[in-house]
C-alpha cells in the first residue's frame, strides 16, 4: 500500500456512496431491503468525513469562519428542508385527521429547528413502530443529528486553531471513544438511536480518517471487496446484532472513503457509473422526498405498497428529486444566482411561516375543518380530546367506598382503561364503583383494593404473570377476569380518504399482524373467563368495522377507542356483561 496525493476536488466515487446509502434507506421504507436503514449511518460518516476536510483545510490556511460555515450549511441543506416542509403541511391540510395532522405540525417545528430527533426520542421513542410509515417527517430526525452535530463541530476547530491544531486529533479520539462507549453500555435503546452522544463517534470516524489523510488517499486493490461487502451487509438480513452490523457499516465506509478508486476496475464498475453518480448527486433530494411520498400514499390511497405501485412512486420520488435538484438545491448554492441576503430573506420569511402556522396548528390540535366522524367542531376544538376521554380513568385510581354499588377494579394499561370506559357507557354505569389501577405493583393499598372488589378485570395478561401477582398479593381468582386485545388496522388516514360514497361508513379493516393470533391464544389459556374484543367484532374475512352504526370513528388511531368506540362495544358486549356480572 502507499499514500498518493490526489488533486481532485471532486470525487465520483463519493457520490457513488451517496447514492448506496440513500438507495438503502429508501429501499427499507419500501419493505425490501432487510438492512437498508444502515444507509443513514453511510451518510453520517460520509458528512464527517467531508465537513471535516474542508474545515482542516481553512484552518490550516486561517480562512475558517463559522459564519461562512453556517452560511455553506444553510445553502445546502435549508431552502430544500423547508420547502419539503411546505408540501407536507399542505397536503396534511387535505388529507389528514386531527390527531396525525397536529404530529405532522409538531414535526415541523422540531425539524425546523433541528430537534426531530429529540421530539421522537420524547415521543415515539421507537423507530420500528407501524405508526412511524405514515408520518411524512419521521426520516427528518437524521438531520437533526447532522444539524446538532454541525453546530458542535466547528467549535472544536475553534477551540484549537492553528497553532493548537496538534491537538485537535487527541480531543477527537477521546470523543469518539466517550460516545462508542456510551452507544455499547447504554441500557436505552431509544438514546442509542436518537441522540447525538451516541451517534457522534459515527460522524468523528469520518472525520478521523480526513484529518489523518489530508489530501491524501490509500491505494490499494481491495476497494471493491469493502464495496461488495457493504452491499452484501443490506442485501441479507445477517445473524448479528444491530450494533455490529451498524460497526461493520462504518468501518467498511471509511475504508472505501479513505481508499483510491481504481479507474478500470470493480470498485469504479460499482461506484463511478453514471446512475451510481446520477443518484448520489441527487441523494439529498431523493432522501428528503422518498419518506413524504411513501407516508401519503400510505396514509391516503393506498395502505400496504405492492410491486406496481412501488414502482410508480420511486419513479415519482426520482422525478420530484430531479426538479428540486435543479430548481431548490442548485440555485441556492449558487451565491451568483442567490446572493447572501437574498439566502437569509428567503428562508427567513419561510422558516417564520411554516414553523408559526405549524404551531398555531398544533396548539388548535391539528383541527382545520369539521370532523363529523370523530365529534370534532373547528369552532369547538378540545386540546386532546381523545386521549383526553381514554385518560379520565387515572382519576379512579381511589380506593372503594362502604355503599351498595357492585365493586369493580379494573387493572392494567390504556386498553384497561378502553375497557373502563366501556363499563362506564353500559347499563352498568350507576350500579358499579370503579376503581383503577394502573401498575399493580406500584400502587397503594392493593390488597384491600383486591379484598374488596366483587369482579377484577386485567387486561393482557398471560398466567405466569398472574402467577406473579399472587405470589405478592391476595387475590380470589374467582372474581378475575381478562380483558382481551383490540386493533382497528394500520391508520384512519386511508378511510377517512375514500371516496365519501354509500359505503364509506361501511368500510372495514384487517388487523396488525400478529392480534389475532395472539387474541386466540390468550382465548385458549383463559377460556370462559376471557373477554373477546376481537371476535366479537370480526368476520369470517377477518376483518372488522371501522365506524359505528351512527357513523363515527370506532378508534381515532386504530388501537384506542372514541367515546363513540365505547358506547358501541358497551352495546355489542351488552350480553357478555349481563353474563359476567350477573355470574359470580
Amino acid at each position: 500500500m502507499e499514500n498518493r496525493m490526489i488533486n481532485k476536488n471532486y470525487r465520483e466515487d463519493i457520490d457513488g456512496l451517496r447514492a448506496i446509502a440513500v438507495m438503502s434507506v429508501i429501499l427499507f421504507h419500501f419493505g425490501c431491503l432487510p438492512n437498508g436503514y444502515l444507509g443513514v449511518d453511510i451518510f453520517l460518516v460520509i458528512s464527517g468525513y467531508l465537513i471535516t476536510k474542508i474545515i482542516h483545510k481553512e484552518v490550516l490556511k486561517s480562512e475558517f469562519s463559522l459564519v461562512q460555515f453556517y452560511l455553506r450549511r444553510t445553502r445546502r441543506i435549508i431552502p430544500l428542508v423547508l420547502f419539503v416542509n411546505v408540501v407536507a403541511i399542505l397536503l396534511g391540510f387535505v388529507l389528514m385527521l386531527p390527531d396525525d395532522f397536529e404530529n405532522l405540525c409538531e414535526s415541523v417545528v422540531a425539524t425546523n429547528a433541528f430537534s426531530n430527533n429529540i421530539l421522537q426520542f420524547l415521543t415515539t421513542a421507537n423507530y420500528w413502530d407501524v405508526v412511524n410509515e405514515f408520518k411524512p417527517l419521521m426520516h427528518t430526525w437524521s438531520l437533526g443529528i447532522e444539524e446538532q452535530f454541525y453546530i458542535i463541530y466547528p467549535l472544536i476547530f475553534l477551540a484549537c486553531g492553528f497553532k493548537r491544531i496538534k491537538w485537535f486529533l487527541p480531543i477527537l479520539l477521546f470523543l469518539t471513544l466517550v460516545s462508542l462507549l456510551m452507544f455499547f453500555f447504554s441500557n436505552s435503546e431509544p438514546s442509542r438511536f436518537y441522540l447525538i452522544p451516541y451517534r457522534f463517534f459515527e460522524l468523528a470516524v469520518g472525520g478521523i480518517g480526513a484529518f489523518l489523510l489530508k489530501d491524501r488517499m490509500i491505494q490499494h486493490k481491495f476497494k471493491w471487496i469493502l464495496v461488495v461487502l457493504l452491499l452484501l451487509i443490506m442485501l441479507f438480513n445477517l445473524h448479528l446484532p444491530d450494533s455490529i452490523k451498524l460497526c461493520f457499516s462504518i468501518v467498511l465506509s471509511i475504508g472505501i472513503l479513505i481508499s483510491e478508486n481504481d479507474k478500470f476496475g470493480i470498485s469504479s464498475i460499482l461506484l463511478e457509473n453514471k446512475l451510481s453518480i446520477g443518484l448520489g448527486k441527487i441523494s439529498f433530494s431523493l432522501y428528503m422526498w422518498h419518506q413524504l411520498v411513501l407516508a401519503y400514499s400510505r396514509y391516503a390511497f393506498l395502505g400496504k405498497i405492492h410491486f406496481f405501485e412501488g414502482f410508480g412512486l420511486m419513479i415519482l420520488i426520482i422525478l420530484l428529486s430531479v426538479l428540486s435538484y435543479y430548481f431548490i438545491e442548485q440555485p441556492f448554492r449558487n451565491k451568483k444566482r442567490v446572493s447572501t441576503p437574498k439566502l437569509l430573506w428567503i428562508t427567513g420569511i419561510v422558516f417564520v411561516a411554516t414553523t408559526a402556522s405549524s404551531l398555531y396548528i398544533y396548539l388548535h390540535s391539528g383541527v382545520v375543518k369539521n370532523f363529523p366522524e370523530l365529534n370534532i367542531n373547528k369552532s369547538n376544538v378540545q386540546k386532546n380530546m381523545h386521549s383526553k376521554y381514554n385518560d379520565r380513568i387515572y382519576k379512579l385510581d381511589l380506593d372503594f367506598k362502604s355503599n351498595n354499588k357492585i365493586k369493580v377494579l379494573v387493572v392494567g394499561n390504556s386498553f384497561a382503561r378502553d375497557w373502563a370506559n366501556i363499563l362506564l357507557e353500559s347499563t352498568y354505569k350507576d350500579s358499579i364503583e370503579l376503581c383503577y389501577i394502573y401498575d399493580i405493583y406500584k400502587s397503594e393499598n392493593t390488597n384491600e383494593r383486591l379484598q374488596k372488589a366483587d369482579y377484577i378485570f386485567f387486561s393482557e395478561i398471560n398466567k405466569n404473570d398472574l402467577k406473579s401477582v399472587q405470589a405478592k398479593f391476595i387475590v380470589d381468582t374467582t372474581k378475575i377476569w381478562v380483558v382481551g386485545t383490540k386493533n382497528f388496522g394500520f391508520n384512519n388516514g386511508i378511510f377517512y380518504n375514500h371516496s365519501k360514497n354509500a359505503a364509506y361508513y361501511l368500510q372495514r379493516t384487517p388487523l396488525e399482524d400478529g392480534f389475532i393470533e395472539n387474541n386466540n391464544q390468550s382465548k385458549r389459556e383463559w377460556g370462559s373467563k376471557y373477554v373477546d374484543m376481537i371476535g366479537i367484532n370480526i368476520n369470517e374475512k377477518n376483518t372488522v368495522p371501522v365506524f359505528t352504526p351512527d357513523f363515527k370513528f370506532i378508534s381515532q388511531d386504530c388501537r384506542h377507542l372514541t367515546n363513540s368506540g365505547a358506547m358501541y362495544f358497551s352495546e355489542i358486549l351488552k350480553e357478555r356483561i349481563n353474563l359476567i356480572f350477573k355470574k359470580k
